[in-house]
């Protein structure tokens, strides 16, 4: 909304200012200078983003499915960045989603097929 304000704005001052006096032009852009005002005073003026459930959020999880194989095992990695951090890897492979305490591991293997996901000289 405040985006379209700002190009009403900058459009009606254009064809006003752009043009030396014309009529025709006047009263096509002073309409739409005050109409992006208007839009501007509306737009400041909306209520702010939806807020989120805090526990919702510390709730989340990745779904555990299956990942396609690419030549090895492909996995995926989330790491909350709010305190307690926590990390969730998921196997690839398997499906197999496993929660840790703290930050991604220098390595791991998958506990549920024994496969090597990542060691941290590869990455």
């Amino acid at each position: 909304m405040v985006i379209a304000a700002w190009s009403c704005l900058l459009l009606g001052a254009g064809i006003v200012f752009g043009t030396a006096g014309d009529t025709f032009a006047i009263a096509i852009g002073a309409p739409l200078s005050i109409a992006g005002a208007m839009l501007l005073l509306f737009g400041l003026g909306m209520p702010g983003g939806a807020s989120v459930d805090p526990e919702e959020l510390a709730a989340w999880a990745p779904d555990a499915v299956k990942m396609p194989d690419a030549g090895r095992a492909m996995y995926r990695v989330d790491t909350s960045l709010d305190p307690p951090i926590k990390t969730s890897i998921l196997c690839g492979r398997c499906g197999h989603l496993e929660w840790i305490q703290g930050r991604k591991p220098r390595a791991y293997d998958c506990i549920e097929c024994n496969t090597t996901l990542w060691v941290a000289e590869e990455e």
